[in-house]
């Protein structure tokens, strides 16, 4: 037989395999979300693909509960963070025309910005989050007191994103919102376009994106979905949030239909030169490029060895998820409009679906059951209540240090701060070994005003994780005389 004629056969087989494996891997990822649906609040949209083909998308839930209008592929969603991909490829596009430069500084493009600082970060330690400026989005203050204020560009940059180094410029990696604003900034002073107009002709309107754009709350967006969050109160609409604050940080809505065609075009090189995409797609510290995390995936789970290139995004009533295989081009996006489901974990189902495993099922979180019974019966029924079904260890549940966590949370900002206490103790006992418990009970001693065991709690979450860069500036704060 020919060699290409004994090629077109394989071809063939291989097309028809894939037709014929499709739809029993679209029937089982519709199983698993339908699953994460009904055990875990899951309530927005999903969008799969296999070697760049769509095998499956769909809605589960609600966009708005009051109207009962249910979610489905077309709806838009806030995309949080995934925002940070588009600011990192308009920055290198200007990087591609010559007007800004990798190792060039925040001062050569902000004249206003703070000299000793702009003049020692670097664009590249932006893109990659090693700047070593705060996070605007770290201070337990700024939502609370800020969410709802709209400011300028320039004003917010100079208010919020100019305080002072946490550390060494390009010596350590710490997630920051303030960076990826300042790019937003940077890229209106080099251009003299607004954001969202640059947007919309370099990526937008050349990838066909419709469906996407920035978020403005009076702006009438034909299928926006409604964020919820759930509270002790059961769901609610979600806290209002000027979309000026997220900015070139979060500010973006799309599709999971639209994401596909993110997703395609940067396969090619339609919006940037090879040389200079590929630095979007190469690891620094923590596996961060620029708007990307890329790691391999562990040998021991579903398409171990495979290149895994993701982010997500959270804001006020949304998360959502965008992982790529880019070895094997398959994607998985997953938004939601009621945060509660663990995105990561259906993510993972979903890939053990797409290489041929069985999917674990999700656990029900009883976080519900215990804010009930805190509301209703207060503090010391709901611990009864943990302990009695921890004790019994169903495996339709998931026992991990987040239930108590975001239990004492709720209890904190229902002011009620001595039973929130009450559960972190709960939780330093169960989990004594976790940096993150100790963090949270020092911040509800800190609102206690008991300011030496908020200290103390912080040394201990450090001593667990010296890279916690929150118990690092609230211990300053603490200890100023």
């Amino acid at each position: 037989m020919r060699p290409q004629l004994r090629l077109a056969i394989l071809l063939v087989l291989f097309h028809s395999l894939a037709t014929a494996q499709s739809p029993d891997k679209a029937a089982k990822i519709d199983q698993l979300a339908r699953q994460y649906a009904d055990c875990c609040e899951f309530t927005g949209t999903v969008l799969v693909t296999e070697h760049d083909k769509v095998i499956f998308k769909s809605g589960y839930g609600y966009a708005n509960r009051e109207w009962n209008i249910p979610n489905t592929p077309d709806v838009k969603f806030r995309l949080g963070s995934i925002t940070k991909q588009f600011t990192s490829i308009l920055i290198m596009q200007q990087v591609a025309k010559g007007t800004i430069k990798l190792d060039g500084h925040i001062s050569d493009y902000l004249p206003y910005y703070h000299k000793d600082i702009g003049s020692r970060v670097t664009i590249t330690q932006l893109l990659d989050h090693t700047s070593g400026i705060p996070s605007y989005t770290d201070d337990p203050k700024f939502f609370p007191d800020e969410s709802r204020n709209y400011y300028a560009v320039d004003n917010f940059v100079g208010r919020f994103c100019s305080g002072d180094l946490q550390f060494e410029p390009g010596s350590k990696f710490h997630y920051d919102n303030s960076g990826y604003f300042i790019l937003g900034a940077i890229l209106e002073h080099v251009t003299g376009k607004k954001y969202e107009v640059l947007l919309q002709e370099k990526i937008l309107t050349p990838v066909d994106m419709h469906d996407t754009g920035y978020d403005h709350w009076p702006t009438i967006i034909l299928k926006r979905a409604s964020g919820y969050s759930q509270t002790f109160d059961g769901i609610v609409n979600a806290p209002y949030l000027d979309m000026a604050l997220p900015y070139a940080a979060g500010s973006l809505f799309s599709t999971v239909e639209d994401l596909y065609k993110w997703d395609q075009a940067l396969y090619t090189d339609e919006l940037l030169p090879a040389d200079l995409k590929q630095k979007l797609f190469t690891p620094n510290l923590e596996d961060y490029g620029f708007g990307w995390v890329i790691h391999s995936v562990p040998k021991d789970e579903p398409g171990g060895g495979k290149t895994l290139v993701t982010h997500g995004g959270g804001t006020n009533g949304f998360n959502t998820s965008e992982v790529r295989l880019v070895d094997d081009h398959d994607l998985i996006v997953l938004f939601n409009n009621t945060p509660g489901a663990n995105l990561n974990d259906l993510a993972k189902g979903i890939r053990a679906i797409l290489y041929g495993q069985e999917p674990t099922p999700p656990k029900r979180s009883f976080l519900h059951d215990l804010r009930e019974i805190a509301h209703n019966q207060g503090v010391d029924a709901a611990i009864d209540q943990y302990k009695g079904m921890k004790a019994a260890n169903s495996p339709k549940y998931e026992y991990n240090e987040g239930v108590l966590n975001s239990l004492g949370y709720d209890l904190l900002e229902k002011d009620r701060v001595s039973d929130a206490i009450t559960i972190f103790k709960l939780n330093v006992e169960e989990y004594p070994k976790s940096a993150n418990v100790y963090d949270s009970i020092a911040e509800a001693y800190a609102k206690a005003g008991n300011k030496q065991l908020a200290i103390e709690n912080y040394k201990r979450s450090l001593e667990l994780d010296p890279k916690n860069q929150a118990a690092i500036d609230h211990l300053k704060e603490l200890e100023k005389p």
